[in-house]
Formats: C-alpha cells, structure tokens, sequence
C-alpha cells in the first residue's frame, strides 16, 4: 500500500471512529491519573464510600456530618480516576497484505483502534508481531502512514509461524488488542491466557476476504502461500473444497469458544464491506467496539 492508500483509510478510519469506540468508559480501570473511573481510591469527586479514620489521613477527607452525629472519625472515600492502558497488536504477517481489500481493512482497523484510543487519552503502545519477531513501533508513523513499511520489514525465522506474543512487554491493566486474520496453525488456548496475563482485557479483531471463508474453487489451481512466497499446484475436487470450508469453519469455532472462555471480545471484520456497516453488525454485539455517544 502507498501512502495515498493509507492517508484514504486513516480517513476512513477518522469517519469510523465518530460513530464507534473501543468500550473504555464502559470498564473499569486501574493506572494512571487521567479522566476514566478507576477501581482505587483517590481524590476525584465521585464519592464511593466510608472508612474508619487511621492516623496520617488527610482530615480534608474527613466526615464531619457523621462525626458530629455519632462522634467518630470516619473518612470519605473517593474514587480514582485514572487513564486507561491501551496495546495494539498488529499481526504483520503477509497474509495480512497480500490482498488489496484485506490490507485496506487491516489497515482501518489499526487506524480506527488507534484513533479511539489517543481520543480518549488512554495511554497507547503500538507492536508489530511476525512469526518469533516483534517491534514496538513508533505512534508518530501514524501519522507519517510508515507504520506498515516498518512492520512489514520486520525478519522472522520463520514468517509461516503463529506470532510469538510472549515477547511483548505487556502492560498491567492494559485493554490488549490483537489485530489479526488468525490464519496460522495453533492452539488459541495459550495465546489468549497469554494476552490476559497481569489482568489485561482481550478484544480480537479478525478480517477476512470471502474469498477465504467461502471459495469457489474447482479444478487446477496454483496457490501462493505468502509467508513463504512458495507456489503450490492442486486439483481442488468437490470433497477436497468441503474439507477446506469444514476445516476453516472449525478452525473459527474453536478460536470463538477459547476467546468466550477468556472472556475476549472477538470480532470477525468482512474486508468487502461499508466500515462502519460491518463494524456496527460484528464489532459492536461482539463487545469489541460501542456506539460513541
């Protein structure tokens, strides 16, 4: 993709984003000071409940209502606010570009979770995984639309492999993002318990081609895997297309039931499709994303 390609899905994404959010204020959030109601307790204005006094208390917060009524010191509690904790996962694999419409909405989907995310001013890392290599990349790429050049460059021993998420360095209490088509060979099991370590909360987003879910394929064919740029030639026979469907229908089903398992919010996002259309249909009853109000 050119960088005209991408300044067009940033604008997509910007469109998206007035009608749809990542649900941020609908949780409840631990961290830094910052405008989201926390789980603590802090110096906010929304008041959340009563203590005993303890010595080194701030008596600003003490209750002299209940003191003068029942002669004990008790404290005011009130809730923190704090700013939410944002990582975006991009699985920078090639079967993620190698598509005109896929990489368009792999790339609208980035700009959009992105976007929502530094508009609500949670704090916002951006990583790029490829087989066993991983980047942290640079949030001014963008706006320079060099995120994708940068992530796609990156060297994987082997780029066919599923991402290896355990060398990210996740955040405590981060909403984790994965961005990714989910087509490699692995259990969901460990990926998501990975992803919800140190209480993070997960949201999956997938997009495909209909193409991929459902071809029509019949008679000789030469496939391109695209991790590996290898060509491979096959006479697809009426039961060699039912076992492919029955395979990919199976291979979805199980990533629904691990992410319903881990409590993750997973979207499958249809790259033929209006942005906002589909995403208010998948993304929306999925938990993935709320109306923006």
């Amino acid at each position: 993709m050119n960088t005209a390609s991408l300044q067009q899905c940033h604008a997509n994404a910007l469109t998206a984003a007035g009608r749809v959010r990542l649900p941020l204020r609908s949780r409840v959030w631990k961290g830094q000071a910052g405008e989201f109601t926390g789980g603590g307790t802090g110096s906010s204005m929304d008041f959340q409940d009563h203590r005993a006094y303890s010595p080194g208390d701030d008596p600003r917060h003490i209750n002299w209502q209940a003191y003068a009524r029942t002669g004990s010191y008790t404290m005011k509690l009130f809730r923190e606010e704090v700013r939410p904790v944002v990582d975006l996962i991009l699985d920078a694999s090639e079967s993620m570009f190698f598509d005109e419409k896929k990489a368009t909405r792999t790339a609208e989907l980035f700009y959009l979770i992105a976007e929502s995310s530094q508009s609500a001013g949670a704090s916002l890392t951006l990583h790029a995984v490829r087989g066993d290599a991983t980047l942290m990349l640079d949030p001014s790429t963008l706006r320079s639309h060099q995120w994708l050049e940068t992530a796609r460059a990156l060297p994987a021993g082997d780029p066919a492999k599923a991402p290896d998420l355990t060398r990210l360095p996740l955040r405590v209490n981060a909403i984790r993002v994965f961005l990714s088509d989910l087509l490699f060979a692995a259990d969901p099991e460990p990926i998501l318990r990975h992803l919800g370590q140190r209480h993070g909360s997960l949201v999956l987003f997938s997009p495909f081609l209909e193409s991929e879910a459902r071809p029509g394929w019949s008679g000789n064919y030469e496939f391109i895997d695209p991790e590996r740029n290898s060509h491979h030639p096959h006479r697809i026979e009426p039961a060699t297309l039912r076992r492919y469907q029955e395979a990919y229908v199976n291979h979805f089903a199980l990533w629904k039931q691990h992410a319903r398992r881990h409590q993750a919010a997973f979207a499958r996002i249809p790259c033929e499709e209006d942005l906002a259309t589909v995403l208010f249909r998948e993304a929306v009853p999925a938990g993935a994303l709320e109306p923006a109000r």
